[in-house]
């Protein structure tokens, strides 16, 4: 059996689809700065964690440039109870990434959430060194991020997004073929630079969630996805679209999109409760 097909998979979307988004993905991944920010995001994952659907909470790097607040990171934790946590993480810095995630362990959590440490190094020496120092520390499941710069000089290609997906890829593919990743091992892939990278994880049960909002990104610029993927990263991102209205959104593409995702990743269609978009 593929072992992609069970993978947790999340579209993070802007505030006027989230209602929509419970139908095509597996799981909400929660941005914190957000919850502080508007009112309608907060009240909408306060009602998913009553509701019981599977959570994992950020700390907004991406969107931020750095983790958000310690504080307020505390207290979401404590409100919410997410079934998992990313803990706060630095850009490509090994050392003061294992530093954070050292800082981190130090906090009393909800029985129920799990702490997930990302890989973040400037090269693949770099990156296993940080792999089994987070491993050290006692994190049982490891995200790598898309858009590490060490992934182009991993696969150098004059396409840098097509070169950053081959390059975590080969990454990821090494580090299992030289049993540092193990058949055991707990996974997470944050985001992705094009939507066919993850095909090549095929078999890899050990990827247990993925979190991209690419297929909504390329929906909000009117691009659609070939039935190979795309070629390039769309420029969208989250912060420049939270506020979309629903009558701005192309419901029909973000449907193609989001269905020509998981066909060409060999996922399965949709989780059950999807009934339609459009």
């Amino acid at each position: 059996m593929d072992g992609l097909r069970n993978m947790k998979i999340n579209h993070e979307v802007p505030r006027a689809l989230l209602t929509l988004s419970e139908q095509f993905n597996n799981y909400d991944f929660v941005l914190p700065h957000l919850l502080d920010e508007d009112d309608e995001y907060k009240q909408y994952f306060i009602e998913a964690k009553r509701k019981g659907r599977y959570l994992i909470m950020d700390n907004s790097l991406h969107e931020l440039g750095h983790a958000y607040d310690s504080k307020r990171l505390l207290y979401w934790i404590e409100q919410l109870e997410p079934d998992e946590f990313i803990v706060p993480d630095v850009w490509e810095d090994m050392h003061q990434t294992c530093r954070s995630a050292k800082e981190w362990k130090q906090y009393n959590y909800p029985s129920c959430t799990t702490l997930v440490a990302v890989v973040q190094a400037n090269s693949y020496g770099n990156a296993v060194e940080c792999y089994f120092n987070l491993e050290g520390l006692g994190y049982d499941k490891l995200a790598f991020s898309y858009g590490a710069n060490y992934y182009n000089d991993i696969f150098e290609h004059e396409n840098k997004d097509l070169g950053k997906a081959m390059g975590r890829s080969g990454v990821i593919h090494k580090m299992y073929e030289r049993k540092i990743i193990k058949d055991d091992s707990r996974i997470h892939l944050l985001g992705c630079a094009i939507p066919q990278e993850f095909k090549y994880y095929k078999g890899f049960n050990f990827i247990e969630s993925i979190d991209t909002s690419n297929p909504v990104m390329a929906a909000l610029e009117g691009i659609k996805y070939d039935d190979f993927g795309l070629e390039e990263k769309p420029k969208a991102n989250m912060n420049d679209h939270f506020d979309v209205t629903i009558d701005n959104i192309n419901l029909e593409l973000l449907e193609h999109n989001i269905k020509t995702f998981r066909t060409i990743n060999g996922f399965s269609p949709y989780p059950k409760e999807h009934t339609g978009i459009l």
